[in-house]
């Protein structure tokens, strides 16, 4: 879930300076045998579970096949060099001349498997957990029908990129080849072309939905569709927006962009928690307030810096205390920086409680209640077990999957280790900056004037913040009517919160069928 990857800092022995030429060209020669069986590994058959299903999705009655299996990508030699493990649901149609919609999910990380918004939220069945933020408990977790899914309008294809799931890389070729920025959305893209050309359905309106990193890959995925594809998409939909990350480190202290769009998503926690003096009547309006705060006041005041005048400093404190319900002091002592993953510690310290970072509403007792920033995070502590629990009785129980291979989730743990976030190839020079796929979301939009985009935010995200999807989509050259935006009394997966569920499932079944419509 959480994108933050910690460089792995090694050193090399000095006695490798001392290897012998005979022993070095030993190490030569197992290197060469090793390849060598790389190339000679057989590749077997594509694995693939079908079944059928029957059920009621927005009072529509529906039959519908899940194909759950691998589809085998291709090197330039054609020989398969990863399987995508996937699982689509598609309508059983009267007419072979009915054009149905499909939408291809996944989930963020990087080396997030799709089980959360599968099962969360956007599957035929779903986990239930508790909407108040409480701990969901032991096993065994409710397992119950999802009649409210969007089924109804759209096939769905549940995709697990390399790494993750049961998609792995295959033959002479290794997991790292995949793992990167731009590695991970070339790989997205040859999928979605290779699974519409093998089901048919290049005349089918497409759509995207991604959460977290999920989003980032599908602005990327997007621009290689339609510029290098000729693969035209209806619309995106971005669960928890993270296509700038200048807006979304909440750990990064000396980043002034970040202050200012997790300020409004500090507000709505502290609101929430009852941290709020005096506590405002309207929640939107207070909202509002702290969009404009951080905008007109915090931000002019970071910028300046030490040459802030005593009396503006002492205002933006006290201001800053009242949005966030910390005190003036720590405010002060954090020389009005808070960042994010501060935040979450420093709220309810005098509870001795943490809050979560995926959702706010969530606290956890960390065990060193001195300690700066959390010891881990309160909502995926919290509802992980369950999720996970909940594919793997799914699979067993109702899809039929008796695989051995182990399902990873979490994902391959060489998938972090060796991720690259450089967005140019290998060899070439490259400038660290933050990770942006806004501009990929900007040159799609503009390939395609018919393709739109939906952003479902949560309030109490403190890892994708709401003001965050604001602050990058009206900017980077993308044009106003071509963004949807809706707010939920969530955080990044805000369908854990029943209500904020059902509203989700009503406005991305809203925006397909609009987006079919214009078409």
């Amino acid at each position: 879930m959480n994108r933050k990857i910690y460089p792995v800092l090694c050193s090399i022995c000095i006695g490798f300076l001392w290897l012998s030429a005979a022993a070095f060209a030993q190490e030569k020669e197992v290197e060469v045998e090793v390849k060598l069986e790389k190339q000679e590994r057989p590749v077997p058959e594509p694995t693939t579970f079908v079944s059928q299903h029957s059920g009621t999705f927005n009072g529509e009655k529906i039959e519908y096949t899940v194909t759950a299996g691998e589809t085998y990508l291709r090197d330039a030699e054609d020989q398969p060099k990863a399987a995508i493990f996937t699982f689509a649901y598609t309508r059983k149609l009267d007419s072979n001349t009915e054009v149905r919609p499909v939408t291809f999910v996944w989930n963020g990380g990087p080396g997030s498997a799709s089980l959360w918004l599968h099962m969360g939220s956007f599957g035929p069945k779903r986990i239930s957990v508790p909407s108040d933020a409480s701990y969901p408990g032991a096993p065994p977790y409710p397992i119950i029908n999802a009649p409210e899914t969007i089924l109804d309008v759209t096939d769905l294809v549940f995709v697990d990129p390399v790494g993750t799931g049961f998609s792995r890389a295959l033959g002479k070729h290794e997991g790292k080849e995949f793992w990167g920025l731009t590695e991970d959305a070339q790989s997205m893209a040859e999928f979605i072309r290779d699974w519409v050309t093998a089901n048919g359905r290049w005349n089918s309106p497409k759509f995207l939905l991604g959460e977290s990193f999920g989003t980032t890959r599908a602005a990327a995925v997007a621009n290689i569709l339609e510029g290098n594809m000729m693969l035209s998409l209806n619309g995106i939909v971005f669960v928890s927006q993270a296509l700038d990350y200048a807006g979304s480190t909440p750990y990064v202290r000396d980043n002034l962009i970040s202050h200012i769009t997790y300020l409004p998503t500090m507000a709505a926690t502290a609101l929430f928690h009852g941290k709020v003096s005096p506590a405002p009547a309207d929640r939107e309006a207070f909202l509002n307030q702290s969009r404009l705060f951080a905008t007109d006041e915090l931000m002019p005041a970071l910028f300046k810096g030490n040459t802030l005048d005593p009396a503006s400093r002492k205002q933006v404190n006290e201001r800053l205390a009242y949005f966030t319900g910390l005190s003036p002091a720590f405010i002060e002592r954090a020389n009005l920086r808070v960042t994010g993953f501060r935040f979450a510690k420093e709220l309810l310290r005098d509870q001795g409680l943490a809050v979560g970072l995926l959702d706010s509403r969530y606290t956890r007792d960390d065990i060193d209640d001195l300690n700066a920033d959390v010891e881990s995070d309160a909502a995926s502590d919290a509802i992980s077990s369950a999720f996970k629990s909940a594919l793997m009785n799914y699979m067993r129980q109702d899809l039929n999957i008796t695989w051995d291979r182990v399902y990873m989730a979490p994902a391959d743990p060489e998938l972090g280790k060796t991720w690259r976030w450089q967005p140019t190839p290998e060899g070439e020079s490259w400038e660290p900056t933050p990770v942006n796929t806004a501009h990929a979301l900007s040159s799609a939009l503009r390939i395609n004037p018919a393709l739109k985009v939906m952003v479902a935010s949560g309030y109490y995200d403190l890892v994708t913040p709401f003001f965050d999807a604001e602050f990058t989509l009206n900017r980077h050259d993308i044009k106003t009517d071509r963004v949807r935006y809706h707010y939920y009394d969530g955080g990044h997966m805000m369908y854990v919160n029943d209500v904020s569920r059902l509203k989700l499932l009503k406005d991305v079944r809203a925006f397909i069928n609009s987006q079919v419509r214009h078409n």
